[in-house]
């Protein structure tokens, strides 16, 4: 059923195919700063040491760039995520008419096995993994007979939006395999059912919160780095070979190669760590070290493990980041952590696809999560149950419905 409603403007340029990368992520423009300094030269008997500070380097913002830098390369931005999908994939839902609950009907085996491939829990786990790296999420009805069959998710950066020329979504555009293949925005059966997040200025597509925290990814990720690199080198940084013949004069070009290859192939890397240098006449050797201030990168690399946890709205203290106990005990940050972010997450997916499903079966369907199996929340669960058992001005009927029966 087609929308009756229109936006009262209209585009000049017709219908236009939303860019793939741009469909997934951001597409308002990237604000990069290029950091500028002058280089300083300092001439000492011969030998020159040349000094600069360069351009901070981000990765990219794409589905694909936040799947490399974040989910498969990040440890703190992978258990955050796999911590928020698990969660939020193995609560149960429960299916509503009113306030009758149909334990038997379609949707609830539908949503325990929604392909052959795939089961509930691993469905809806890829679900909210592609909205925590797109801020969308795509799933593809299959109905044989006019009867609702399977579920499919398509995965974010093959999905491109196509927009009409009235401003709304016409359609989507799914590229795999070298085939593009037109799936309509609006259908007179069950058309693509699309999740996303808020997103500020775009109209089509979500938001990720990977992407939020893009700065704090790469922040981490230069640290680990950092630090692989720093043993690589004998955990010191390099020192300065001081060239100093007494009649004056240079080296020359052959010289000077000649030794900057006998250094990287022969006192460079964890093998040659502790490795006595030996040094020709005129050659003296300056060790460097770092300042308290240089070795403070392992607090901003602990800061920036917050600033990820923070976007995905984890509370540090189940990660295991250190210099964040701002829940009194693990019970109570778990308990914050299921109640300001998985349910949430479950309670908007649930209208999604209450909304969706009932068209589906031509009647009114409430999908709502099984508070009772959660074992984050048990301990609320039975104080609950607790003050109302106790509540002798209720009857036996107003209690069941007071505690969601």
């Amino acid at each position: 059923m087609k929308s009756p409603f229109r936006r009262p403007w209209f585009s000049t340029g017709g219908r236009r195919a939303v860019p793939e990368e741009q469909s997934l992520q951001t597409r308002e423009a990237e604000t990069r700063e290029t950091l500028k300094a002058g280089s300083e030269t300092k001439m000492a008997s011969g030998f020159a040491i040349v000094s600069g500070e360069g351009a901070a380097h981000w990765s990219g913002r794409s589905y694909a760039a936040l799947a490399r830098t974040g989910f498969m390369k990040n440890p703190v931005a992978y258990r955050a995520m796999r911590m928020i999908a698990e969660a939020a994939a193995a609560v149960p839902w429960l299916a509503y008419d009113g306030a009758s609950e149909l334990a038997d009907h379609p949707a609830m085996a539908l949503l325990a096995r929604p392909n052959a491939r795939q089961g509930g829990p691993d469905f809806f786990e890829a679900l909210y993994g592609h909205l925590a790296l797109s801020g969308n999420a795509y799933v593809e009805p299959l109905s044989i007979g006019g009867t609702l069959r399977e579920l499919h998710l398509l995965r974010p950066d093959r999905v491109s939006v196509v927009e009409g020329r009235d401003g709304w979504v016409a359609g989507y555009d799914y590229r795999a395999g070298g085939t593009v293949r037109r799936l309509p925005a609006e259908s007179d059966g069950l058309a693509l059912l699309h999740l996303k997040l808020f997103h500020p200025l775009d109209d089509h597509c979500g938001f990720p919160p990977l992407g939020a925290a893009g700065a704090a990814l790469d922040l981490h990720n230069a640290a680990a780095g950092w630090n692989k690199a720093l043993l690589d080198n004998s955990a010191r940084p390099s020192g300065a070979l001081v060239y100093q013949p007494k009649d004056g004069g240079n080296l020359s070009a052959d010289q000077y190669e000649r030794l900057k290859d006998e250094l990287e192939a022969g006192y460079s890397g964890a093998v040659n760590a502790g490795r006595p240098l030996l040094l020709e006449g005129g050659l003296d050797w300056k060790s460097m070290g770092l300042s308290p201030k240089d070795m403070d990168f392992i607090e901003a690399k602990n800061g920036a493990a917050r600033d990820i946890a923070l976007a995905f709205g984890v509370p540090p203290m189940l990660i295991g980041i250190p210099g964040d106990n701002t829940y009194a005990n693990y019970q109570e940050a778990n308990r914050a952590f299921y109640r300001l972010t998985v349910l949430p997450l479950i309670s908007r997916t649930a209208a999604s696809f209450s909304a969706w499903l009932s068209e589906a079966y031509g009647e009114r369907l409430r999908l709502e999560p099984d508070l009772d199996r959660i074992a984050g929340l048990s301990a609320e669960r039975e104080a609950l149950w607790t003050r109302v058992g106790a509540a002798s001005f209720l009857s036996d009927e107003e209690k069941r419905e007071a505690v969601g029966y």
